[in-house]
């Protein structure tokens, strides 16, 4: 299978560039991506940059070049209090945006035309190996333009997705090309750090020292 995996931040690519084997390194329309294999699937990776509009660019360019079957995207989330905890790794049933309201007609979060919240469905049953592994954690994640750094701000969200267990600021971009371009896709990340803590930054900043290794190659058992 031809699977694209889309991360946001270099950090997020240094660790899972080495379970890429036969790597090669590709230049297209301005972006870097790196073709090889992780098991019997075929992969391109590509960091796309933080934000929805980095995002979403990067899905059409990767689509463009590599046509992908799948599109995975991986790298890191901020918690929610909820069912994932730091370093659980999260999988997405459902993304949803947090920042975006198109009138009267649409619910908030909707955009207009597009569902209210993008199903992961099709995506997950294209990678049986998630069954097969344990802790995993599963539920809605709340995308939007803004890295959540307080209380106020994750109520806010909260109060719109009561259910959601992890806040990012890419997916919901990817999840919406990938229905516009009908590509199935899914989202699995780690979470790093939660907003409502009182050592919030440090959380996160020190995410990268503390993280075990095996924490991102949970990609690599999956896709193998």
């Amino acid at each position: 299978m031809k699977i694209g995996i889309i991360v946001a931040m270099q950090a997020e690519l240094d660790r899972l560039l080495p379970i890429v084997s036969d790597m090669r390194q590709v230049e297209t329309d301005g972006r870097v991506i790196y073709t090889g294999r992780i098991g019997a699937n075929e992969v391109a990776v590509m960091q796309c940059g933080i934000g929805k509009v980095n995002a979403a660019v990067g899905t059409l360019v990767l689509d463009n070049f590599f046509h992908p079957e799948l599109v995975v995207n991986s790298g890191i989330a901020g918690g929610t209090g909820g069912a994932a905890g730091i370093l659980d790794v999260m999988v997405a049933e459902e993304v949803a945006y947090h920042d975006v309201w198109c009138g009267p007609g649409n619910e908030r979060g909707q955009v207009q035309g597009m569902p209210a919240r993008f199903s992961c469905r099709e995506g997950l049953a294209m990678l049986p190996a998630l069954g097969e592994i344990e802790g995993l954690k599963h539920g809605l994640l709340a995308s939007g333009d803004m890295f959540v750094d307080n209380r106020a701000e994750l109520d806010r969200i909260l109060s719109l997705y009561p259910e959601a267990i992890a806040v990012d600021m890419e997916s919901g971009a990817i999840a919406q090309v990938c229905r516009l371009r009908g590509i199935p896709f899914a989202v699995i990340r780690v979470v790093s750090d939660y907003p409502g803590a009182p050592d919030h930054l440090d959380q996160y900043l020190n995410f990268w020292d503390d993280a075990p290794e095996a924490t991102f190659k949970v990609l690599k058992t999956i896709l193998s």
